[in-house]
């Protein structure tokens, strides 16, 4: 079955001849087509619909001035009051504020349960979403301000790149420590120049939190008026050619590779499953029935129950049937996605004593010198083969960024803003600013993210709105695929931008914003802090949270063992087995782990955690999760097993006795008298009488 040519129905109809034929095939459908009225499968075309929350404008204005009159004083000084009527008139003109309401209260929700929250993409370009608490990034010039009499001093000719760049200060005034702060981030890049575009506020929430989120937004605008954004999978193009070849192989056709090129050409792109965004949630009006805008269905039909994060079932999960990308200016799209770092931060606060993530200083000169060297970390390059101590630390850990950071060798925060924007973006480090970087170029004066583009013509004299529309142009990867446009050029010329800046800009296909990329440098910074710092605790909770492929019998075979495993590993390439990949991220950090001095002490029945890392005097005593064959559920019933055994005083007797207490198989029993985890507890109970 497919759909015939206008030919092909002509002659299948060709027995009632030439007349009547042409009568059914083409005048009989054009009729009944006019008879249909005109309609859109998704309504409201250029119309959101959105939630209402009472008195969400009133609310978003003075939660945004009684933070910035606390931090800026009664009266606020220019360029703040400038900035949030700019912005408010945008949010609440164009009915956004219940949006931002939102966001403001699920962060609530979970700084509340003590889990901090990390934003992403644009959102940190809002000062509003600054001052609401919606995000840590402020998008202001750099600026000094007093904590105790408000007294502020602007920068406003890109003296600095980062607030967090300022030399500390004492206010002149009354002599308190100056707080430095702001990125020169603006507020164009979120809702466009006119302040128009519907915001997109994507949220990191750790894992639990993310949970809670969900749950939350269900009590909010009730469990009928919240689903999940639907994904639609198609086959890509290797898996369409796949489907071809073996159409003709299983049929012994040897086909030809334009006929194969054609079918692939048609193939690619079809619909082959439904799923569901990992954090999008949809919100519908109370006064709207969702099946108005689409309709709904079980991801891959699934509708099985699912374990969640907290060892609960939830119902199975229903989602928009249309792709939320085809309906994501109608329904309000929450972003409330997952993300390792708010976890690790919360993981080192409930280790380390007193600390609290959100006072850790930016501009620490210990923390900023693993940008540079190892020397902060008490290791050689040749002790950790490699120049910089960015192991385990977010977004500058892989290979690829660590030779980014060698050739750039940030001393500031900015410049570690800048490396941020280079490694996310496409086509803006490789081929366009390390060669410029090599060849002389002021790495301040390279772009890294979109905001670069529009600040930098702007300061430079182009007129803003060229700017903007320049930057947007160079951002998606039209200057790369078209030129950059007649006007551009013009406008570009008169200011003097250089010849390099404009091959420069076409040359990107894609640009990282900078609000995403401070935002995610603040919370690797404050890891890193740790690392140097803490250094057990950070060991610890790295390996707990994020090493999920631990083999703790690697360690067994010793420092050198595993320096040549990751030395052979990346000569293999991409011959390299997968697991061995994954498992050089965790490995380079024991190496620089057991080179700081600190030791991995035996695995231990009645020592060892079930799924944690713990602290010892020496260093670190991995978890019983981290053996081989020993998965998550059997490490959670034998740890519950250990901790019956210590509070009753009642130590297992063999290893039939564990078995029978906790549950565990006799594989696992057997992995654990491998590494001496058993220490001699016998194999049975019984006691022979002639030994």
């Amino acid at each position: 079955m497919y759909f015939r040519t206008t030919e092909e129905m002509l002659a299948e109809f060709s027995y009632f001849g030439e007349e009547i034929a042409k009568e059914l095939v083409a005048t009989n459908p054009q009729k009944i087509a006019a008879m249909v009225e005109r309609m859109e499968p998704v309504p409201g075309r250029d119309k959101l619909y959105s939630p209402h929350i009472d008195n969400a404008e009133k609310e978003i204005k003075q939660m945004a001035y009684a933070r910035a009159h606390a931090l800026y004083g009664k009266e606020l000084p220019k360029i703040v009051a400038d900035r949030l009527t700019l912005e408010l008139n945008a949010i609440i003109g164009n009915g956004f504020a219940v949006l931002y309401y939102i966001a403001y209260k699920l962060v609530a929700r979970s700084l509340a349960i003590n889990y901090m929250v990390g934003s992403r993409g644009s959102v940190g370009s809002s000062f509003v979403a600054t001052m609401v608490g919606i995000t840590e990034v402020n998008p202001l010039v750099p600026h000094y301000c007093c904590p105790k009499c408000q007294h502020t001093e602007f920068f406003t000719n890109g003296e600095y790149a980062s607030g967090f760049d300022l030399p500390q200060k004492k206010c002149p005034k009354c002599g308190t420590d100056m707080i430095r702060d702001g990125h020169n981030i603006p507020f164009a890049v979120f809702m466009g120049f006119h302040g128009d575009k519907v915001p997109d506020i994507d949220l990191n929430f750790s894992e639990v939190a993310q949970h809670y989120a969900h749950e939350y937004t269900k009590e909010l605008f009730g469990r009928d008026y919240v689903c999940r954004a639907g994904t639609i999978a198609t086959i890509a193009v290797r898996t369409a050619i796949g489907f071809a070849k073996k159409y003709f192989e299983n049929r012994n056709i040897h086909a030809h590779p334009a006929m194969i090129a054609s079918i692939v050409q048609r193939l690619q792109g079809v619909k082959r499953t439904t799923g569901q965004h990992p954090g999008g949630i949809m919100v519908v009006p109370r006064d709207t029935d969702i099946h108005y805008i689409t309709p709904m269905n079980y991801p891959s039909n699934e509708k099985k129950m699912k374990l969640n994060i907290l060892g609960e079932y939830d119902p199975p999960t229903i989602t928009t049937h249309f792709d939320y990308h085809s309906i994501n200016d109608r329904l309000i799209k929450l972003d409330i996605l997952g993300h390792d770092d708010p976890g690790m931060l919360r993981h080192l606060e409930e280790i380390i004593p007193g600390l609290h993530a959100k006072d850790i200083p930016f501009g620490d000169p210990d923390t900023m010198a693993i940008f540079t060297g190892t020397k902060s970390l008490g290791v050689t390059e040749e002790q950790i083969n490699c120049p910089v101590g960015t192991f385990g630390i977010p977004e500058c850990g892989t290979q690829f960024v660590r030779q980014m950071i060698a050739d750039v060798k940030p001393t500031k925060f900015s410049d570690v803003v800048r490396i941020s924007g280079y490694s996310h973006g496409t086509d803006v480090w490789l081929n366009n600013a390390q060669d410029l970087i090599r060849e002389g170029k002021p790495v301040k004066e390279t772009i890294s993210t979109r905001d670069d583009v529009m600040t930098h013509l702007i300061q430079a004299g182009v007129e803003p709105s060229m700017a903007f529309k320049t930057m947007e142009y160079v951002r998606k990867g039209n200057a790369a695929k078209k030129g950059l446009l007649p006007e551009m050029k013009d406008a570009m010329a008169k200011a003097k931008i250089p010849e390099w800046y404009m091959r420069s800009c076409e040359t990107i296909q894609y640009l990282f914003p900078k609000a995403h990329a401070v935002a995610y440098v603040m919370m690797a910074y404050r890891i890193a802090y740790c690392k140097v710092h803490y250094p057990k605790e950070f060991y610890a909770a790295y390996f707990t949270e994020r090493a999920d492929l631990f083999d703790a019998t690697m360690l067994v075979k010793g420092k050198d063992f595993i320096k040549k495993f990751i030395s052979d590993t990346y000569n293999e390439g991409y011959k390299a087995e997968k697991v061995a990949k994954a498992s050089l991220p965790y490995l380079e950090l024991v190496v620089e782990m057991m080179e700081r001095g600190f030791a991995f002490e035996p695995m231990d029945l009645y020592k060892s955690d079930a799924v944690s890392f713990v602290i010892t005097e020496k260093g670190l005593r991995p978890p019983l999760v981290s053996l081989p064959g020993v998965g998550m559920e059997a490490a959670k019933m034998l740890g519950k097993a250990v901790i019956e055994a210590k509070e009753k005083n009642t130590p297992f007797l063999s290893r039939e006795d564990l078995m029978a207490r906790s549950g565990i198989g006799k594989s696992v029993v057997e992995k654990l008298a491998e590494v001496g985890a058993l220490g001699d507890m016998p194999e049975s109970n019984s006691i022979s009488l002639f030994e």
